[in-house]
């Protein structure tokens, strides 16, 4: 059985079902964030690129923040069938790349990515199951949605199953 493939790239928010793979390459300091409904098989993922909007700022496109991009999965997986008080969260990126040239507040963003995504999903009440964050290499995540299966695949690192 081949499985639908559907890219989500940064600033991209996207829900499927079925037999559907949901796929994201090269977060950095970017946080991928995965929502996932086991009853009725519905999955989401958003690549956030950003913490939070900035102040004043309209967070175009939503799933671009990880502040906001929560809320888009939550809306749209509805829209989709999920029950969101049966949603599960992974979480994978929010590295530290290039130390080197970067400034502090640069080596900082993959974490901040990461606690933006966590206090957005708890203020939905939403656990995080499982993550792979932070350290100094990139990811690429795939969700099987068919089975709620993460696998987070990166450069010189073995595979990381959520």
């Amino acid at each position: 059985m081949t499985s639908n493939r559907e890219s989500v790239t940064i600033g991209e928010a996207k829900v499927a079902s079925g037999d559907t793979i949901l796929y994201t390459l090269g977060l950095g300091s970017c946080i991928a964030i995965v929502l996932y409904d086991g009853d009725h098989r519905i999955g989401g993922l958003a690549h956030a690129l950003l913490p939070v909007p900035r102040k004043g700022g309209e967070a175009i496109p939503p799933a671009r923040y990880a502040a906001t991009a929560v809320d888009i999965l939550l809306e749209r997986m509805g829209d989709a069938g999920a029950n969101a008080r049966r949603l599960r969260a992974k979480l994978a990126g929010g590295a530290s790349m290039f130390d080197t040239v970067l400034t502090d507040a640069g080596r900082q963003l993959g974490m901040r990515n990461v606690e933006a995504a966590r206090s957005a999903l708890a203020r939905a009440g939403i656990p995080v199951d499982h993550e792979d964050v932070g350290g100094n290499h990139g990811r690429s995540v795939y969700l099987h949605v068919s089975d709620g299966r993460v696998i987070v695949s990166s450069v010189m690192h073995s595979d990381v199953i959520l």
